[in-house]
C-alpha cells in the first residue's frame, strides 16, 4: 500500500510514459493470454482448479481500478457540450440498440447466445474507448469525460434492454434477475461506490491522488489475467458450441462497419468538429465487454455461451480497432 501512496511522487511524465506503453501493447497482452489460457486447458485439466473466488475477486479490483479513472464526482461538468452528448447518447442508446435488434434476427435459434450478444453490444465502452480514441485522433478529453455519462445511462437501460428484447421469456427473465442482480450489485455496484468515495477522498488528499494514479496502471494488466483465466475455464464451451460461435465471426465485424458509419452520420447531423466526431466513432464501435462478463459469468451453466460470445467479441473488436486506428482519422473523417 505504502508503494501505490508514493506513486504521488512519481513525476507524472514518466507514469504516462508507463501508461502509453502498456495502453499501445495491450491488443498483444489479451491475445496471448487467450491463446495460452486455450492452450493449458486443452493439455490439461488446470482450468478445473481455478476457484470462483479468484475469477470474482480478479473482476472486482479490475472493475474497481477502472471506475477510479472515470470522473464521477464531475459528471455535471459533460452536459455543457450538449450537441456531442446529443450524437453520443443518439448513437450509443437508440441507433445501434436498434441496428443490435436487427443483428440478432440473423443468429441462430439459441437464447443463451442472444442473451451474450445483447450483454454486450447494448453496453458502451469506458475504459480502452478513451485510449483508441486518443490513437485514432479523437478529442480525448471530451471521451474521460463522457465515460461516467455512458457508465451510469447503460447501468440504467440494460434491464429494459433486456425486457425489450427478451420480454416474450418471461421465465427466462426470472431466472437470469435471480442471478444478475446479485452481481450488478456486488461487481458493479460497489466498486462504483468505492470509486466515487476514493475520487471524493482524492479532492483533499496526496496520498489518494497517488493511490489513483498508481490503479490507473493496472486495468490492462488485471483484464489480461482475467482473460487468461476465463479462457483456461471456458474452452469446454467453445468445443460444445462452435458451430454456434461462427455466425458471430460476420455479426461482430458488421457491427463495427455499422459503428463507424452511424458515427460519420451522427457527426454531420450534430454538427460536430472532426476530432469529436472520431471520438463518437470509437464510442459506438467499443463495447463494455469486461464489465458485462461477470454478469455473464453469474448465470446458470445452461446459459453459459453468453461467456463465449463475451470472449470472442472483445477479441474481435480489439481487432477491428486496430483496423480503426487506421481507417478512422485517414479515410472515414480524415482532416480537412
Amino acid at each position: 500500500m505504502a508503494d501505490m501512496l508514493r506513486m504521488a511522487d512519481i513525476p507524472l511524465g514518466y507514469e504516462h510514459a508507463m501508461r502509453d506503453v502498456i495502453e499501445r501493447h495491450q491488443v498483444w497482452a489479451y491475445l496471448i493470454a487467450v491463446v495460452f489460457g486455450l492452450s493449458v486447458d486443452w493439455t490439461s485439466s488446470l482450468g478445473d482448479s481455478v476457484p470462483d473466488y479468484l475469477i470474482w475477486g480478479l473482476l472486482g479490483v479490475l472493475l474497481y481500478a477502472t471506475f477510479t479513472q472515470t470522473p464521477l464526482t464531475h459528471l455535471s461538468d459533460m452536459f455543457r457540450d450538449r450537441r456531442f452528448m446529443g450524437a453520443l447518447l443518439t448513437g450509443n442508446f437508440l441507433v445501434m440498440p436498434a441496428i443490435t435488434a436487427l443483428l440478432i434476427l440473423a443468429l441462430p435459434d439459441n437464447d443463451a447466445l442472444k442473451l451474450g450478444v445483447l450483454l454486450v453490444l447494448l453496453m458502451p465502452c469506458t475504459d480502452w474507448f478513451v485510449t483508441f480514441t486518443h490513437l485514432g485522433k479523437g478529442d480525448s478529453t471530451r471521451a474521460i469525460a463522457a465515460t461516467p455519462v455512458l457508465l451510469i445511462a447503460q447501468l440504467g437501460l440494460l434491464p429494459l434492454y433486456l425486457w425489450l428484447f427478451m420480454g416474450n421469456q418471461f421465465d427466462v427473465n426470472l431466472e437470469l434477475g435471480r442471478h444478475l442482480l446479485p452481481a450488478f450489485g456486488g461487481l458493479i455496484i460497489v466498486p462504483l461506490i468505492l470509486a466515487f468515495l476514493t475520487e471524493k477522498w482524492a479532492e483533499n488528499s496526496r496520498k489518494a491522488t497517488g493511490f489513483i494514479r498508481f490503479m490507473g496502471l493496472m486495468p490492462v494488466p488485471l483484464l489480461t489475467v482475467v482473460l487468461f483465466i476465463i479462457s483456461m475455464t471456458q474452452v469446454s464451451q467453445i468445443d460444445s458450441t462452435g458451430s454456434l460461435i461462427w455466425p458471430l465471426m460476420i455479426l461482430f465485424p458488421a457491427y463495427l462497419l455499422a459503428a463507424a458509419l452511424v458515427g460519420k452520420a451522427l457527426r454531420l447531423v450534430f454538427r460536430l468538429p472532426m476530432e469529436t466526431g472520431r471520438t463518437v466513432i470509437f464510442s459506438l464501435g467499443t463495447r463494455n465487454s469486461f464489465m458485462v462478463l461477470p454478469l455473464a459469468l453469474s448465470i446458470p451453466e445452461a446459459w453459459a455461451t453468453a461467456v463465449v460470445v463475451i470472449v470472442v467479441q472483445s477479441l474481435l473488436e480489439l481487432f477491428g480497432m486496430m483496423l480503426y486506428l487506421r481507417w478512422v482519422p485517414s479515410r472515414l473523417l480524415p482532416d480537412t
